[in-house]
């Protein structure tokens, strides 16, 4: 078997597979001979084409990242220091997309605790409310400023820690905002006497994670940001070579180059990286970079190298982070990435505006994202105080009710068969998208029906918890091709928790999110259905035994085709550091509600 390899500073990105190797060296000898890695790092803005030019001039901060972020290394100590003499050790990150994801990963890494609220389910953040609010700082990030879920949860904390008894200065030091200059939220916070840490407005979100949005958080919870910034230095130098010895032209030739090929599924597997939850950043960073005008990478994130999914397949491209032997029949892999986690950012994200010049698109904007969050503005409006339109399911099986066109159910009149018709509606080179609308921690059993459907079908089957995934695969559900399935899972509110200053609760916000989205899939005429568990534990446990008792076919195989490897309904609940303390709501004031909502209408 051939293989490229290219190994600087820590960092190897090497092809395995004939096939992988193949279409990689033939782009990397394309983007040098176009000059390519010279342009990058000259930050020539046409590297995309004219229509992505304007947007990539103010999108290529990121290559400076590694340096420029040094700057704020002397800021960063002196906030934590001054954290410890206030005593503030629970922090909270409130932050969507790129904004949270690079920082989990770096916490996680790093094994220091920081709380991630980048969730609009009531149940999630009634927890994190009630756990040590009196020792919480929270620091809240965006970009734009305006993200709605970062908005709600700074308007929570505000009201619960005024409640606490607080004053205007004593609150002020409760708070650590980043976002960009000139932001709606800056604005807010100076006006407030919060700390604000500017980011470089000319990275993107999901480029972010060595900038501000990355290290602020990271460095309040304790993680050594100066080492990932090493990291990422030592590796810089070789991202300007016009050869196999820049490890960035080469992971980006084979993520490209296997796309162009017909191998447009990134299946991510971790083979001991030791970077906790690397998979869920580099899905956001690919899936919102190169899914769009009908074409893109789709990240298929799996629990380990032995899950289903992780198995050849006509258009998968075996990614492993880590080192698997070579030779080792038993877990292949087409391409594997190792190196330090600093390094590796800056890698992947080289690597990914690499693979759009291949692919053709522009790998800097977010064209259908918006599309959603309209949606979801436009149906709190339209309801006013009224219900939400959930509309009326096609049938309820024990405590779960199926919303869906009939046709799309083929006959199914329990969960297995809606189950079965979902994967069964799966056209050539598609994929199962699994969408939960519930609480990461609490519901976390949810993540285990990625496993369960998986080793039902030859089909790449992803999951994404909601709306955390409306910033990160939510664009290649919309914007790239048009071959997904989708099912959305809701639940029903036990606790809900108003949004002052509003007229909705995070309950309600979180249903509209829902509900929008599903819109937006629908519209295309893509098969989605959205399951309404009214009762959530009982629901996820009906659930989990549906989805693992698969209707053979009449070859014996389950819908979809032959299991893709794996055993049965395995892995493990996935994101997040749990938040321990108190029972949900504790401390909160009157922000936490008793009111229940059965069913799929509020």
């Amino acid at each position: 078997m051939s293989t490229a390899a290219a190994p600087s500073a820590g960092v190897s990105a090497q092809t395995r597979s004939a096939a992988a190797t193949e279409a990689a060296e033939q782009a990397v000898a394309k983007l040098i001979e176009e000059g390519v890695p010279g342009a990058l790092a000259a930050k020539d803005p046409s590297l995309w084409g004219p229509d992505a030019e304007a947007e990539a001039a103010v999108r290529l901060g990121w290559l400076d990242a590694p340096a420029v972020s040094r700057l704020l290394l002397g800021e960063l100590a002196q906030l934590a220091e001054r954290a410890r003499h206030d005593g503030l050790d629970h922090i909270v990150l409130a932050g969507m997309g790129g904004s949270s994801l690079a920082p989990e990963v770096i916490t996680r890494t790093a094994g220091v605790a920081l709380t991630v609220l980048d969730t609009t389910d009531p149940h999630q953040v009634a927890r994190a409310l009630g756990d040590r609010l009196d020792r919480t700082l929270l620091v809240v990030s965006s970009k734009s400023g305006s993200t709605i879920e970062t908005d709600s949860h700074r308007r929570i904390y505000e009201e619960a820690l005024h409640d606490l008894g607080l004053g205007p200065d004593e609150l002020a030091r409760r708070f650590v905002v980043v976002t960009d200059p000139g932001s709606p939220l800056e604005e807010t916070a100076r006006k407030a006497g919060y700390h604000v840490v500017l980011a470089d407005p000319n990275v993107g979100g999901r480029y972010s994670a060595l900038t501000a949005f990355g290290l602020v958080p990271s460095a309040l919870a304790g993680a050594d940001v100066a080492a990932l910034l090493d990291q990422a230095d030592a590796v810089a130098p070789s991202l300007s070579q016009a050869d196999d010895g820049n490890p960035g032209l080469v992971l980006g030739a084979a993520l490209g180059g296997f796309d162009l090929a017909g191998h447009d599924k990134a299946v991510i597997a971790d083979y001991g990286s030791g970077m906790s939850g690397f998979g869920d950043w580099a899905e956001q960073l690919l899936a919102e970079s190169t899914g769009k005008q009908g074409r893109g990478i789709l990240p298929v994130v799996v629990e380990s190298q032995d899950s289903p999914g992780f198995s050849p397949g006509p258009d998968s491209h075996l990614i492993a982070l880590g080192a698997p032997a070579l030779g080792d029949s038993q877990r292949p892999a087409d391409t594997v990435v190792t190196g330090p986690l600093g390094a590796q950012f800056l890698v992947w994200e080289y690597a990914t505006a690499v693979a759009g010049r291949l692919i053709g698109i522009d790998p800097f904007d977010q064209p259908n994202v918006q599309e959603s969050k309209d949606n979801t503005a436009r149906l709190l409006a339209e309801a006013g105080d009224g219900p939400l339109p959930t509309g009326d399911p096609a049938f309820t099986d024990g405590v779960v009710e199926v919303h869906a066109d009939p046709e799309r159910l083929r006959g199914a009149t329990d969960l297995a068969g809606v189950l079965d018709s979902v994967i069964w509606s799966l056209p050539s080179g598609g994929y199962l998208a699994i969408m939960a609308y519930l609480d990461r921690i609490g519901d976390q059993d949810a993540a285990r029906l990625r496993t369960a459907l998986a080793a039902r079908t030859t089909h790449p089957v992803t999951f994404g918890w909601g709306p955390r995934f409306l910033h990160s695969t939510g664009q290649y559900h919309k914007g790239g091709p048009q071959s997904g399935a989708f099912l959305q899972i809701t639940g029903a509110i036990e606790r809900d928790v108003r949004v002052p200053g509003t007229a909705y609760s995070l309950g309600r916000l979180q249903l509209a999110q829902a509900l929008g989205d599903l819109g937006a899939l629908r519209s295309r005429g893509r098969p989605a259905v959205r399951l309404h568990l009214r009762n959530r534990t009982a629901g996820l446990r009906q659930l989990l035994a549906a989805a693992s008792a698969g209707a053979p076919g009449a070859d014996g195989t389950i819908a979809g085709g032959t299991a893709a490897g794996g055993t049965g309904v395995g892995g493990t609940g996935t994101g997040g550091t749990a938040v321990g303390g108190a029972g949900a709501g504790a401390e909160a004031g009157d922000l936490v509600t008793g009111e229940a909502t059965a069913g799929g209408t509020e």
